[in-house]
Parts: structure tokens; C-alpha cells; sequence
């Protein structure tokens, strides 16, 4: 087909693009589609800069536009004129909690808009909120304790394996309900469906996505199941009787749960991989937080801005828009790059630099703005606040061991292993 590239057209084309067609990273020359790639996903930051350097808006040869702005980032993400659904959402009718094909590409929250956003949203709400956060404390600090001390004793470790994995999991599951036994197989499980959220091709297109959801679901419906009979002080019983009133269907249920168990995780694995590792590779700011524990609170925002946990979301017009002097189509895809914000150099000195003693800090959007606005902030600020207290009290002498591994996602950053000796 000839003739110019309509509005239509490139929607169609980039809706693809953000579907499976990673290959065209491959083949497009652009610094869009260059984030796709190895070297992209080792460090994106080159590619921000030169994206930004053409405006806070651009659009990519795969028909995406790319916002790198902080203000226009955050202005989109707060703008009600965008959603995350390009087709109107069906509630599923009532029925039995079991899995259904096709729910790995469902994440609840994720993926609604208002005003179903906010009735699924609210129904979990209350267990995150900072002051119910704060309860959680002393649960946290004894996790955190117990996984540095046996740490200690290894001497030689990997961070992730040893300290960042196993804390927050453990946290969310005695948020959820969820019972020691299942820990494991929620933790792999959840692992494998997160990457799809990522839409990384290594999880994209493979059974054990599918495997791994169903599996996820099942164990679930299961504890719902148990929890609507017995009833605890937990997130899992909530949900179970918001179903059971018919305030939220089957679908939605499980869904949530899932987005729940795999936020409530993924975020603080790699918040904590993220700051150690610019910790470390800084022995002034490292011995900064030594010698001032109470930095603790600066380290998990600036790492935040830095080197945030998610780097990217997306967002789709409901009607054509005009933003920073484009014409921008309805539907088509537009991702707002977060990791790009918390390096604009129009809102914060000196980007490029880990400083744990910046002195003033704009919202580094690393948890989103607006009607999404990550839920799970309250528990992800106040776990990298206690761990990032307690590192410095029981391992005072960390060093890195080794090469540090990155694993090969785009909008979800994180660390595979970060290999480290106590000292």
C-alpha cells in the first residue's frame, strides 16, 4: 500500500509493534526500538538523552511515540483524555474462581480504565495505605534482620537470591494470606508472569506463560476458597467476600490477585537490586549511608529517580489529541518513559549522578501519577527504607564479587545477580 502513513495505519502498525513484533527493534534504526535490544536494556539512559534531545515527544520509525519529558510525562499520565484500553471493557458475568484461556494477557487494575479502575482498585486499597503500612514495620525490620544475619554468615553472596528476592515476598504473601508453604511456588510462578507484563520476547511466546498463569490462578482460587470459609485478617479474605457480594466479578478476582502478588515483589527486587548496586559502585555515598543510617529514606527515592524499578507504562488516546506540537491520533500507542523522567536535566541537577544528599526533589513519577498511581508505593518505600537502614548496620564492609547481571527486560529494570562479599 502507498501514500502517506495515516493515523489509522501507523495505530495498527504500532499496536502490533507493542504486541509481539519485537524483530522490528532489530531492523528499525531508531533509539526507540535501540531500548529493545541487549545494550538497550543494559542501559537505556544514552537512548533517553538522545530521544529527549529531539523533544519530550517523538515518534519511532515502528509508529510509537516515545515521551521523555518529565512535565509532559506526567501531564499524560494525569490527562483523563488517556487510558490504558483501546476497546471498552465487559465485565465477566459471576461464576466459579477458575482459570480461564487467555488470562496472561489480563492484569486487572493494569489494564482498566475509569471508572472500573477504580471500583477493582478500591477493593484492595485500604491494606496499602501508609497507616496501615506502618503496622507492618516490625514484621518487615525481622524479615530484613533475619535474611541479613544468615547473609552475614555466607560471606560471599548473591544479593538478589539472598536479600532482595526472598524479602518482599515474604511480605507480600503475610499481606496477602498467603501461607508459608506456598511461598515458593507464588515466588517462580509470579516470576514467569511478570515478564510478560514486560512484554520481554523470552516470555511472549512460550508455554510455560500460559503454565505458569494457570498454575498461579489455581493455587488462588484455592486460598480464596479457603478464606470465604474461614475468614483471617488478610487481603486474600477481603477479596474473597467482595466476591461473594458481587462487587467484583471471577475474572477480576484472580486477575488481581496475580497483578497484586507480582507488584507486590517485583517492584521492591528491584528497588533493592537497583539501590545496592549504585551503592556500591559509589564508595563516597555507600559510606555516606554508613555513616548516616537515617539516608535511608533519601536512598529509596533517589533510587527511585535514578534507576526506578519501571521504566515504562503505555497509554493510548481515547479521541485525536494535540500534545507538545504533534498531532497524535486516537488509539495509537504512546509510551511514557518514566526512567527517561527522573533523568531530565530541566527538573533535577546534575541527572546523571546517584546522590543520596540531593537536596530538593520533584516527583521522579516512578510510581506513576494520576488514576494509576502504583498502589503498592507505601510497601515498596517503606521495605527499602527498612532495608536500607539495616544493610549498613549488619554489613557494614559490602563490597561487590563479581559482575553484576542484568535481566533482559525493557520497562521492568532489574538485577539477575548482583555478587557481593560481607567484608
Amino acid at each position: 500500500m502507498s501514500g502517506p502513513i495515516t493515523s489509522a495505519r501507523r495505530a495498527a502498525r504500532a499496536r502490533m509493534y507493542t504486541g509481539l513484533s519485537w524483530a522490528h527493534a532489530k531492523v528499525r534504526g531508531d533509539e526507540f526500538s535501540r531500548l529493545m535490544l541487549t545494550t538497550g536494556m543494559r542501559d537505556p539512559c544514552p537512548h533517553y538523552r538522545r530521544l529527549r534531545e529531539a523533544g519530550p515527544l517523538a515518534l519511532s520509525s515502528s509508529g510509537v511515540w516515545a515521551i521523555t519529558g518529565h512535565r509532559l510525562c506526567g501531564q499524560v499520565l494525569r490527562d483523563s483524555r488517556f487510558g490504558v484500553r483501546t476497546v471498552p471493557y465487559q465485565r465477566d458475568a459471576q461464576g466459579p474462581l477458575e482459570y480461564q484461556q487467555g488470562a496472561e494477557e489480563d492484569f486487572s487494575v493494569l489494564g482498566l480504565d475509569p471508572p472500573d479502575h477504580g471500583r477493582v482498585r478500591k477493593l484492595a486499597a485500604p491494606a496499602f495505605r501508609p497507616k496501615t503500612m506502618a503496622s507492618y514495620r516490625p514484621a518487615i525490620e525481622r524479615v530484613t534482620y533475619e535474611l541479613l544475619d544468615r547473609a552475614a554468615d555466607l560471606g560471599s553472596f548473591d544479593l538478589m537470591a539472598e536479600l532482595a528476592a526472598p524479602l518482599p515476598i515474604r511480605v507480600i504473601a503475610e499481606l496477602l494470606g498467603v501461607p508459608d508453604e506456598y511461598s515458593g511456588p507464588f515466588r517462580d510462578y509470579g516470576a514467569i508472569v511478570a515478564k510478560s507484563i514486560d512484554g520481554s520476547p523470552s516470555a511472549m511466546n512460550v508455554p510455560e506463560l500460559g503454565a505458569a498463569t494457570r498454575a498461579l490462578e489455581e493455587l488462588f482460587a484455592e486460598l480464596l476458597t479457603r478464606r470465604a470459609r474461614e475468614p483471617g485478617n488478610d487481603i486474600l479474605s477481603q477479596i474473597a467476600a467482595d466476591h461473594a457480594a458481587d462487587r467484583i466479578s471471577p475474572r477480576e478476582v484472580l486477575a488481581l490477585c496475580r497483578i497484586l502478588l507480582i507488584a507486590g515483589f517485583e517492584t521492591t527486587v528491584n528497588l533493592v537490586g537497583n539501590g545496592m548496586l549504585a551503592l556500591l559502585n559509589d564508595p563516597e555515598q555507600w559510606a555516606a549511608l554508613n555513616a548516616r543510617p537515617e539516608l535511608a529514606t533519601a536512598v529509596t527515592e533517589e533510587t527511585l529517580r535514578y534507576d526506578p524499578p519501571v521504566q515504562a507504562t503505555i497509554r493510548y488516546p481515547r479521541e485525536t489529541v494535540h500534545l507538545a506540537g504533534r498531532r497524535i491520533g486516537a488509539a495509537e500507542p504512546m509510551y511514557v518513559l518514566t526512567g527517561a523522567a527522573g533523568r531530565d536535566a530541566t527538573v533535577f541537577a546534575d541527572p546523571d549522578r546517584f546522590d543520596i544528599r540531593r537536596p530538593a526533589r520533584a516527583d521522579h513519577l516512578a510510581f506513576g501519577a494520576g488514576p494509576h498511581y502504583c498502589l503498592g508505593a507505601p510497601l515498596a518505600r517503606l521495605e527499602g527504607e527498612v532495608f536500607f537502614a539495616a544493610v549498613p548496620a549488619r554489613l557494614p564492609r559490602l563490597v561487590r564479587d563479581g559482575p553484576a547481571v542484568r535481566r533482559p527486560m525493557m520497562a521492568l529494570r532489574g538485577l539477575a545477580r548482583l555478587p557481593v562479599r560481607a567484608g
